[in-house]
This record gives structure tokens, sequence and C-alpha cells, in this order.
């Protein structure tokens, strides 16, 4: 059985792994988008989604479930080393408030980084099996239908699992099912707008790889991690 990988199939796989520490990081910042609060991570989680789209769009669920664990991986490693930089005493020349600063942007409660992690983990795989299995029940057509249907689910889920995780007894439940809707809905809206793109670059991939993989009698365990 063939177990390489293509170059651009490695360049997607880094770039969602980029999305998810970078979310992470900008996520401390919220924003406003006409009448709604947000986090900044808004402005690239989603992108993850996309990419994760296009990996099982042109190589299959296979192939998606190592770029999951792979940036799952990536994003573990990234909130320890934040979270060992914080604890490392500061030189004399990196003041209390330099520290303070530093704390407060790469320190998020351990809490909200585990809920992070398992959000992305359960939302990914969801998405990563939607998408899978409409494609297989479509016979391939209709990718438009199925990123928005499959990212619909995936965000969904991540939503819900991140704001209970994280936040659930901390801020009232009314608040949280608003949180969790509105998460949901803006980052599906982002992949509709950003939709005529993602199926130019799923037709570019496709006629490069050559490929494009309709799963059939695979296993969907998220744990088979060396079944490519």
């Amino acid at each position: 059985m063939n177990k390489q990988v293509s170059v651009l199939y490695m360049m997607f796989g880094l770039f969602f792994a980029l999305c998810l520490v970078v979310a992470n990081i900008v996520e401390q910042k919220l924003i406003s988008i006409g009448p709604i609060e947000a986090t900044a991570g808004l402005l690239i989680f989603p992108l993850s989604y996309i990419v994760n789209d296009v990996v099982v769009e042109v190589w299959g669920f296979k192939k998606a479930r190592l770029v999951i664990w792979g940036g799952f991986a990536m994003n573990f490693i990234a909130v320890t080393i934040f979270q060992l930089a914080i604890l490392v005493p500061g030189s004399e020349n990196f003041s209390a408030e330099h520290q303070n600063a530093f704390s407060m942007i790469l320190g998020n409660t351990v809490r909200i980084s585990l809920a992070s992690l398992v959000a992305f983990l359960c939302g990914s795989f969801i998405n990563a099996f939607v998408m899978s299995k409409m494609k297989r029940m479509t016979h391939g057509r209709g990718f438009s239908l199925r990123a928005v249907v499959s990212t619909l689910f995936g965000e969904g889920i991540d939503s819900l699992v991140f704001f209970i995780l994280a936040f659930f007894g901390v801020i009232p439940t009314s608040d949280l099912i608003i949180l969790i809707g509105t998460q949901a809905l803006m980052k599906t809206g982002y992949e509709i707008i950003i939709l005529p793109l993602t199926n130019i670059v799923v037709r570019k991939v496709k006629q490069v790889e050559g490929v494009d993989v309709i799963d059939s009698d695979i296993s969907y365990n998220p744990l088979s991690i060396t079944d490519l």
C-alpha cells in the first residue's frame, strides 16, 4: 500500500496547524462585527475547516485524520511551551508590566486550553466525517453544499463543546446558548463567503494531484492514525 504523501498535502497540513496555533493566540482579543461581539480567532480559525474540507474532498477521510491529529499535536505543543515560557522567571530587563502583558496574551487558563483542544478534535472529526459521507452519497457531486453542511455540523459541535467546557457555570446558560449559536453561524457564514475561492482551490488541487477520492470501506475511527 502506498503511504507516501504529496508536497501539496504536506503544505495543507502545515497551514492547518498554523491556523490552530494562531487562532489560540489572537482569540484573546474581543472584536465587534456590527452589533455582534466575537473573538479575533474568528478571523482565522474557520480557515482550518476550509482546509479540512479540501483535504477530505481531494485525499479522503484517512488523510484528513492524519492532518487533524497533526494539528492537534502542534497546538498542544504550542500551548505547553506558552505555559512554560510564562512560568520561567523573567530577567531584570523584563519588567513585571511586560510579564503581565505576556501572560495575558499567551496565558489561557488550563480550563480554556483543554476546552479548546477537545472542541477542536470533536468539531474537526465531525466535519471530516460528514464531508466524507456526503461525498459518497452524492457520488462526488455538489461540493459547495457538502462544504457548507459539514462546516455547519463541525463548527456547531466545536462551539457547543468549547463553550460548555470553558464557561458552563461561569456565564448564564441563556448567554451560552446565544454564544454557541452565534459562533457556529458566523463561522459557517465565513465558509459561504469564501466558497468561490475554495471551489477554485479544490479544482486546481485535484488537477495537480490527479486524485479525487471517494471513501468506501474505510474505518472512521479517529484513533486509526496509521491507516493512511
